[in-house]
């Protein structure tokens, strides 16, 4: 019988009793096993079985018209089959609540199991928590697993009521919740910048429900340190030995590398004293580099060197990310001779030198004056098949551009067009002000449409260049124009912007069109043309002169 008939009503008693008789008839078949989660294994006729119930309560409903037959013979093994049959879990859910409580099937733990993650995997959390409390209700404890899974995957969607709420009921009912759980919530409030609340479910929940570990402490410290506030991530590390925890390693080298960042280099060389004196850990190449690239940001080669120098001594090998903070540090301060040592240096070491390494080598060659050089070494990358970033398109436009080269500039600019890289304003902006400051906007405008067609939107320095640029050639309306364009699309006008713009529009005789851009502008501005307005006839004639 066509299963789509099975939906009229004269049909669905008898549709039921051809299906169950035809599976009556094939309960005695032989035939092979298929392994259930928990450890059950179904046969042959129990899949046909399966197949049925599964085809029937998508299709026709008519499952209430056996309901006696199923009581009997829907095990939470075929149950589980059902449910893993369906390709929507909101179909699964709905033969989950059916047979909960028209079949008084109890469920397996693999069965939740299921339901939960698919629900999450689909974004029905709501759902999900429902079946989560069936779960429960029906005396199967969770995992930490699962468990951990459901927080995260809660917090992920931004429900971190829906999983504070759920820890809550666990432990209203005495559910002992392992610290496994509570690290995963609190890591994914860490990698969300939710560092503050964070540390208030820590301090509320976490410290009188389940003793922390070193994990837990090693997520919050790397929250502060991510966050620029080491000084709490201290409070935290000195917390450590009263909850019985020692910091290892990773807490270490999270601590030095916020300190490095906030420019605290003496307490991270102390930091690092601590860890070498200590018997259960030492410092390895990431303790290192991290003290090593806090000095070459300040530019402090000597003792960078130094301490490069005491790491191979103590048999730690340098990596690429090494040598990469060592180059671009002699490269800022311009002593490319010691950049080329350590370039070869690191290939000494077996390190391959990538687009980080050469776009820092052409960075410092452009930095003291040496293009050539530093178009060197792009030839080099391609000669070594390695790709360009958007900082060495940058890097090498912006210095073409200083030395007057504005046509290679612009080649550059071409090939940007023709590469996977994706563009930021930076790398056109140089170029679009060459152009303009040259008169030849119209190559400027050229420029703009290219970056949109990288899906590369102009920002406000762009629209800055290129207002200026047009009302240098008195196109004051094309002007007014992008300016219009700059307000649509959401890019905020600065008062640079507003004041290069109003003074043009009053040096063209345009009061009226400098009145009405004024009053986009911050409050001072626009007091201060008001008053200098009033003594301006409201007349439009650009014939009549108008002091700036």
């Amino acid at each position: 019988m066509n299963l789509l008939l099975l939906n009229t009503p004269p049909f669905r008693v008898r549709a039921s009793t051809i299906v169950i008789a035809h599976f009556h008839a094939h309960t005695h078949t032989q035939g092979g096993f298929r392994p259930f989660p928990d450890g059950e294994v179904i046969r042959n006729h129990e899949a046909w079985f399966v197949k049925v119930v599964a085809t029937l309560f998508v299709r026709s409903r008519s499952l209430d018209a056996c309901l006696g037959y199923l009581c009997e013979n829907l095990t939470p093994v075929i149950a589980f089959e059902v449910i893993n049959r369906f390709d929507n879990p909101k179909v699964g859910f709905k033969f989950l609540e059916f047979s909960r409580l028209n079949l008084s099937v109890t469920h397996s733990f693999s069965t939740y199991n299921l339901q939960i993650r698919s629900l999450c995997q689909m974004g029905l959390h709501d759902l999900a928590k429902k079946v989560f409390d069936y779960m429960n209700s029906d005396g199967h404890l969770p995992d930490g697993t699962l468990l951990g899974f459901l927080v995260t995957s809660l917090v992920v969607a931004g429900k971190f009521d829906l999983a504070r709420e759920l820890l809550a009921d666990l432990r209203a009912e005495k559910i002992r919740i392992n610290t496994f759980v509570y690290n995963s919530l609190l890591n994914e409030l860490v990698k969300r910048n939710q560092v503050n609340e964070a540390i208030c479910f820590f301090k509320e929940h976490l410290v009188l429900q389940s003793p922390p570990d070193t994990w837990t402490f090693n997520i919050l410290i790397r929250g502060l340190c991510k966050a620029g506030e080491v000084d709490r991530a201290f409070e935290i590390f000195n917390d450590m030995g009263r909850f019985g925890c020692l910091p290892d390693l990773v807490t270490y080298n999270t601590l030095i590398n916020g300190l490095c960042k906030v420019n605290e280099l003496d307490r991270g060389c102390d930091l690092l004293k601590e860890v070498k004196s200590r018997k259960d850990c030492s410092p390895d190449v990431v303790t290192y580099t991290s003290i090593i690239s806090g000095f070459c940001k300040l530019g402090k080669m000597g003792e960078a060197s130094v301490l490069f120098e005491e790491m191979i001594k103590s048999g730690i090998n340098p990596n690429v990310v090494t040598f990469n903070v060592l180059i671009d540090g002699f490269g800022k301060i311009g002593d490319m001779v010691a950049a080329e040592n350590m370039h070869e240096k690191m290939v000494s070491f077996g390190c391959e030198p990538d687009v980080v390494t050469l776009t820092s080598m052409i960075d410092g060659y452009c930095r003291i004056g040496q293009v050539h050089l530093a178009l060197k070494r792009w030839d080099m990358m391609k000669a070594r098949n390695i790709s360009p970033n958007v900082y060495t398109y940058s890097v090498l436009v912006n210095a073409l551009c200083k030395h007057n080269r504005l046509h290679e500039a612009r080649d550059f600019l071409r090939q940007l067009k023709c590469s996977n890289v994706t563009p930021k304003p930076f790398i056109y902006n140089p170029v679009i002000d060459g152009y303009c400051k040259s008169g030849n906007v119209d190559e400027a405008n050229v420029i703009v449409t290219e970056m949109e067609e990288k899906r590369c939107n102009p920002d406000k320095v762009t629209f800055t260049i290129l207002i200026i640029g047009h009302c240098m050639k008195g196109r004051m309306h094309e002007s007014i124009n992008i300016f219009n364009k700059m307000l649509a699309i959401g890019c905020a006008p600065d008062s640079i912007t507003i004041r290069a713009l109003v003074s043009c529009l009053l040096k063209a005789g345009m009061p009226n069109e400098a009145f009405h851009i004024a009053r986009t502008s911050p409050e001072d501005l626009n007091l201060s043309f008001l008053s200098f307005r009033a003594t301006i006839p409201l007349k439009t004639n650009a014939d009549i002169p108008v002091a700036a």
